[in-house]
């Protein structure tokens, strides 16, 4: 019942920990990447459909003003 009220954020740390719980070392070289390297999923999750948004239209304006500039 606890279920209905649980964030999306709250849902996919606990599935990922489920993950972890059940094959620890499966995941290992990737948890090292992703501690040097940061997560996609953790940039997108902790920044809400706002930011991802312009994350987006910054991403799209940086490859056409590189397009302009280099081609």
């Amino acid at each position: 019942m606890g279920d209905e009220k649980e964030t999306p954020e709250k849902r996919r740390e606990r599935l990922r920990q489920e993950e972890l719980k059940r094959n620890p070392t499966s995941n290992l070289n990737d948890s090292s990447h992703r501690a040097h390297h940061g997560s996609l999923v953790d940039l997108v999750g902790g920044m809400g459909w706002k930011g991802t948004g312009a994350l987006l239209i910054l991403i799209a304006v940086g490859f056409l003003i590189f397009l302009l500039f280099f081609r």
